[in-house]
Protein backbone atom coordinates (compact mmCIF):
# COMPACT_ATOMS: atom_id res chain seq x y z
CA UNK A 1 0.00 0.00 0.00
CA UNK A 2 1.56 3.45 -1.26
CA UNK A 3 0.89 6.30 1.24
CA UNK A 4 1.80 9.86 0.54
CA UNK A 5 1.65 12.70 2.77
CA UNK A 6 2.24 16.49 1.59
CA UNK A 7 1.37 19.98 2.18
CA UNK A 8 0.09 21.74 -0.82
CA UNK A 9 0.68 25.58 0.45
CA UNK A 10 -2.77 26.28 0.20
CA UNK A 11 -3.17 29.16 -2.64
CA UNK A 12 0.08 30.86 -1.91
CA UNK A 13 2.26 31.76 -4.81
CA UNK A 14 1.61 30.68 -8.46
CA UNK A 15 -1.21 27.83 -7.14
CA UNK A 16 -2.56 27.55 -10.89
CA UNK A 17 0.71 26.15 -12.36
CA UNK A 18 1.87 24.54 -8.64
CA UNK A 19 -1.88 22.41 -9.39
CA UNK A 20 -1.11 21.18 -12.38
CA UNK A 21 2.74 20.59 -11.12
CA UNK A 22 1.02 18.59 -8.02
CA UNK A 23 -1.06 16.29 -10.06
CA UNK A 24 1.92 15.32 -12.07
CA UNK A 25 3.63 14.52 -9.12
CA UNK A 26 0.82 12.28 -7.75
CA UNK A 27 0.09 10.68 -10.92
CA UNK A 28 4.10 9.07 -11.24
CA UNK A 29 3.67 8.42 -8.06
CA UNK A 30 0.04 6.60 -8.29
CA UNK A 31 -0.78 6.51 -4.46
CA UNK A 32 -3.17 4.28 -2.90
CA UNK A 33 -4.11 6.87 -0.09
CA UNK A 34 -2.86 10.03 0.16
CA UNK A 35 -3.00 12.42 3.25
CA UNK A 36 -3.28 16.46 1.96
CA UNK A 37 -2.79 19.33 4.00
CA UNK A 38 -3.08 23.21 3.40
CA UNK A 39 -5.94 22.00 0.77
CA UNK A 40 -8.04 24.98 -0.52
CA UNK A 41 -11.82 25.20 -1.90
CA UNK A 42 -14.04 28.37 -3.12
CA UNK A 43 -17.12 28.84 -4.58
CA UNK A 44 -17.46 25.61 -6.46
CA UNK A 45 -14.01 24.23 -6.69
CA UNK A 46 -12.40 22.01 -4.50
CA UNK A 47 -8.38 21.21 -5.05
CA UNK A 48 -9.04 17.96 -3.46
CA UNK A 49 -12.12 16.94 -5.66
CA UNK A 50 -10.11 17.65 -8.89
CA UNK A 51 -7.18 15.77 -7.46
CA UNK A 52 -9.45 13.11 -6.56
CA UNK A 53 -11.61 13.41 -10.33
CA UNK A 54 -8.29 13.66 -12.52
CA UNK A 55 -6.65 10.68 -10.35
CA UNK A 56 -9.89 8.33 -10.23
CA UNK A 57 -9.96 8.46 -6.18
CA UNK A 58 -12.55 9.01 -3.49
CA UNK A 59 -11.62 11.71 -1.37
CA UNK A 60 -12.81 13.48 2.26
CA UNK A 61 -12.37 17.35 2.93
CA UNK A 62 -12.53 18.85 6.25
CA UNK A 63 -12.28 22.92 5.95
CA UNK A 64 -10.80 24.89 8.57
CA UNK A 65 -13.39 26.80 11.07
CA UNK A 66 -11.00 29.41 11.04
CA UNK A 67 -10.07 30.15 7.06
CA UNK A 68 -10.49 33.84 7.21
CA UNK A 69 -7.08 34.08 9.41
CA UNK A 70 -5.51 32.69 6.36
CA UNK A 71 -7.29 34.31 4.18
CA UNK A 72 -6.18 37.86 5.49
CA UNK A 73 -2.71 36.69 4.85
CA UNK A 74 -3.02 37.25 0.88
CA UNK A 75 -5.73 39.30 1.17
CA UNK A 76 -8.57 37.12 -1.07
CA UNK A 77 -11.66 36.21 1.15
CA UNK A 78 -13.77 33.22 0.22
CA UNK A 79 -11.24 31.24 -0.16
CA UNK A 80 -11.11 28.15 2.42
CA UNK A 81 -8.22 25.89 3.85
CA UNK A 82 -8.36 22.73 4.96
CA UNK A 83 -7.21 18.51 5.09
CA UNK A 84 -8.23 16.10 2.98
CA UNK A 85 -7.24 12.48 2.08
CA UNK A 86 -7.63 10.94 -1.16
CA UNK A 87 -8.11 7.45 -1.37
CA UNK A 88 -8.45 4.18 -3.87
CA UNK A 89 -10.90 2.41 -1.46
CA UNK A 90 -14.46 3.91 -0.69
CA UNK A 91 -14.43 6.60 2.88
CA UNK A 92 -16.26 4.30 5.21
CA UNK A 93 -16.52 7.09 8.04
CA UNK A 94 -14.89 10.20 8.70
CA UNK A 95 -14.47 12.50 11.45
CA UNK A 96 -12.76 15.59 12.72
CA UNK A 97 -10.81 17.01 15.78
CA UNK A 98 -9.91 20.93 16.02
CA UNK A 99 -6.28 21.11 17.95
CA UNK A 100 -6.45 22.76 20.86
CA UNK A 101 -4.67 26.11 20.55
CA UNK A 102 -3.96 29.37 22.59
CA UNK A 103 -6.42 32.61 21.15
CA UNK A 104 -3.76 33.71 19.50
CA UNK A 105 -2.40 31.09 17.26
CA UNK A 106 -5.94 29.40 16.86
CA UNK A 107 -6.14 29.42 12.92
CA UNK A 108 -8.49 26.41 12.58
CA UNK A 109 -5.80 23.28 12.49
CA UNK A 110 -7.32 20.04 12.29
CA UNK A 111 -6.90 16.20 12.72
CA UNK A 112 -8.84 14.41 9.65
CA UNK A 113 -9.82 10.65 10.41
CA UNK A 114 -10.87 8.51 7.53
CA UNK A 115 -12.01 4.71 7.72
CA UNK A 116 -11.27 3.22 4.22
CA UNK A 117 -12.46 0.10 3.26
CA UNK A 118 -10.02 -1.40 1.68
CA UNK A 119 -9.76 -4.38 0.04
CA UNK A 120 -9.04 -6.99 2.67
CA UNK A 121 -8.96 -4.60 6.15
CA UNK A 122 -10.20 -1.78 7.09
CA UNK A 123 -7.25 1.08 7.29
CA UNK A 124 -7.44 3.64 10.00
CA UNK A 125 -5.73 6.58 8.58
CA UNK A 126 -5.58 10.12 9.55
CA UNK A 127 -3.89 13.39 8.34
CA UNK A 128 -3.43 16.31 10.74
CA UNK A 129 -1.86 19.87 10.31
CA UNK A 130 -0.19 21.39 13.34
CA UNK A 131 0.63 24.70 14.54
CA UNK A 132 3.59 26.08 12.74
CA UNK A 133 5.09 29.29 15.07
CA UNK A 134 8.45 28.11 16.10
CA UNK A 135 8.07 28.28 19.60
CA UNK A 136 5.05 26.85 19.79
CA UNK A 137 6.55 23.48 20.86
CA UNK A 138 4.71 23.45 24.19
CA UNK A 139 0.97 24.01 22.01
CA UNK A 140 2.39 20.85 19.66
CA UNK A 141 2.84 18.99 22.35
CA UNK A 142 -0.96 19.82 23.33
CA UNK A 143 -1.65 19.18 20.23
CA UNK A 144 -0.24 15.48 19.78
CA UNK A 145 -1.48 14.26 22.80
CA UNK A 146 -5.38 15.32 21.54
CA UNK A 147 -4.15 13.66 17.74
CA UNK A 148 -3.08 10.34 19.92
CA UNK A 149 -6.60 10.23 22.11
CA UNK A 150 -8.33 10.79 18.98
CA UNK A 151 -6.44 7.82 17.07
CA UNK A 152 -6.94 5.76 19.85
CA UNK A 153 -11.15 6.67 19.64
CA UNK A 154 -11.06 5.39 16.16
CA UNK A 155 -8.41 2.87 15.74
CA UNK A 156 -10.76 -0.12 16.56
CA UNK A 157 -12.26 -3.10 15.02
CA UNK A 158 -9.33 -3.43 12.54
CA UNK A 159 -5.99 -5.25 12.33
CA UNK A 160 -4.60 -2.72 10.44
CA UNK A 161 -2.79 -0.47 12.41
CA UNK A 162 -3.57 3.12 12.30
CA UNK A 163 -1.57 5.49 9.37
CA UNK A 164 -1.28 9.33 10.75
CA UNK A 165 0.00 11.36 8.08
CA UNK A 166 0.85 15.11 7.93
CA UNK A 167 2.66 18.27 8.47
CA UNK A 168 4.02 18.37 11.90
CA UNK A 169 6.21 21.66 11.65
CA UNK A 170 8.42 19.88 14.52
CA UNK A 171 11.83 18.23 14.05
CA UNK A 172 12.45 14.90 14.18
CA UNK A 173 14.38 14.95 17.74
CA UNK A 174 11.49 17.27 19.59
CA UNK A 175 9.62 17.14 22.06
CA UNK A 176 6.25 16.68 20.13
CA UNK A 177 7.30 13.83 17.56
CA UNK A 178 8.96 11.81 20.74
CA UNK A 179 5.37 12.34 22.54
CA UNK A 180 3.59 11.39 19.60
CA UNK A 181 6.08 8.17 19.08
CA UNK A 182 5.36 6.99 22.34
CA UNK A 183 8.95 4.55 22.38
CA UNK A 184 11.62 7.29 23.26
CA UNK A 185 9.76 8.75 26.19
CA UNK A 186 6.32 7.70 28.01
CA UNK A 187 3.36 7.89 24.64
CA UNK A 188 0.73 10.54 24.69
CA UNK A 189 -2.01 7.75 24.74
CA UNK A 190 -1.20 4.89 26.94
CA UNK A 191 0.10 1.48 25.12
CA UNK A 192 0.13 3.18 21.74
CA UNK A 193 2.82 3.56 19.99
CA UNK A 194 3.85 5.20 16.63
CA UNK A 195 6.77 4.54 14.20
CA UNK A 196 8.05 7.44 12.14
CA UNK A 197 8.34 5.53 8.66
CA UNK A 198 11.49 7.83 8.11
CA UNK A 199 13.36 5.00 10.40
CA UNK A 200 13.40 2.54 7.41
CA UNK A 201 14.92 5.53 4.82
CA UNK A 202 18.58 4.87 3.21
CA UNK A 203 20.50 7.05 5.61
CA UNK A 204 22.10 8.84 2.66
CA UNK A 205 18.94 10.03 1.16
CA UNK A 206 17.96 13.29 1.54
CA UNK A 207 15.28 13.73 3.89
CA UNK A 208 14.45 17.68 4.14
CA UNK A 209 10.70 17.89 3.24
CA UNK A 210 11.26 21.97 4.12
CA UNK A 211 14.26 22.51 2.13
CA UNK A 212 16.08 26.29 0.97
CA UNK A 213 17.02 24.53 -2.73
CA UNK A 214 13.27 25.37 -3.03
CA UNK A 215 12.73 28.77 -3.98
CA UNK A 216 9.49 28.68 -1.98
CA UNK A 217 10.84 28.32 1.19
CA UNK A 218 12.48 31.85 2.38
CA UNK A 219 14.67 31.30 5.23
CA UNK A 220 14.37 27.72 7.18
CA UNK A 221 17.38 25.40 7.18
CA UNK A 222 16.76 22.14 6.00
CA UNK A 223 14.94 20.33 7.81
CA UNK A 224 11.88 17.11 7.63
CA UNK A 225 8.89 18.42 9.41
CA UNK A 226 6.00 16.00 7.34
CA UNK A 227 5.55 12.80 8.66
CA UNK A 228 4.54 9.03 7.79
CA UNK A 229 3.64 7.33 11.40
CA UNK A 230 2.05 4.20 11.39
CA UNK A 231 1.23 1.77 14.70
CA UNK A 232 3.02 -1.32 15.16
CA UNK A 233 2.60 -3.57 12.55
CA UNK A 234 -0.16 -6.15 12.84
CA UNK A 235 -0.89 -9.37 12.36
CA UNK A 236 1.81 -11.57 9.82
CA UNK A 237 3.42 -7.70 9.52
CA UNK A 238 0.36 -6.16 8.42
CA UNK A 239 1.09 -2.54 7.98
CA UNK A 240 4.92 -2.79 8.26
CA UNK A 241 7.09 -0.39 6.18
CA UNK A 242 8.88 -1.87 3.09
CA UNK A 243 10.14 1.77 2.23
CA UNK A 244 9.98 5.38 2.00
CA UNK A 245 11.46 8.64 0.48
CA UNK A 246 10.77 12.02 -1.11
CA UNK A 247 8.89 12.97 -3.75
CA UNK A 248 8.12 16.45 -5.15
CA UNK A 249 10.93 17.79 -4.78
CA UNK A 250 11.95 19.39 -7.65
CA UNK A 251 10.55 21.26 -10.55
CA UNK A 252 7.99 20.28 -13.08
CA UNK A 253 8.14 22.04 -15.97
CA UNK A 254 9.77 24.69 -14.58
CA UNK A 255 7.31 24.58 -11.55
CA UNK A 256 7.77 23.33 -8.28
CA UNK A 257 4.74 21.81 -6.59
CA UNK A 258 5.00 23.19 -3.33
CA UNK A 259 7.34 24.84 -0.86
CA UNK A 260 6.90 21.21 0.87
CA UNK A 261 8.26 17.80 -0.32
CA UNK A 262 6.27 15.03 -0.09
CA UNK A 263 6.82 11.82 2.02
CA UNK A 264 5.66 8.46 0.16
CA UNK A 265 5.77 4.88 2.45
CA UNK A 266 4.98 1.66 1.53
CA UNK A 267 3.17 -0.12 3.65
CA UNK A 268 2.82 -3.99 3.95
CA UNK A 269 -0.99 -4.70 3.12
CA UNK A 270 -1.21 -8.24 3.75
CA UNK A 271 -1.57 -9.29 -0.51
CA UNK A 272 0.46 -11.71 -1.22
Amino acid sequence: MRVVTWNLWWRFGPWAERQKAILRVLQDLRPDVVGLQEVWSADDENLARWLADELGLHWAWAPSPASERWQRRIGVPGVEVGNAVLSRWPVAEQSVLRLPAPAALDDGRLALHTRLSGPSYDIPFFTVHLTSAPDASAVRCQQVTALAEFVAAHRSGTDFPPVVTGDFNAWPDSDEIRLFGGYKTAPAAPDQLFIDAWEYADPTAPSATLDPTNPHVRVAPPVRIDYVHVGLPGPSGLGHVLGVRRAGDGPVDGVWPSDHAAVVADLADGSE
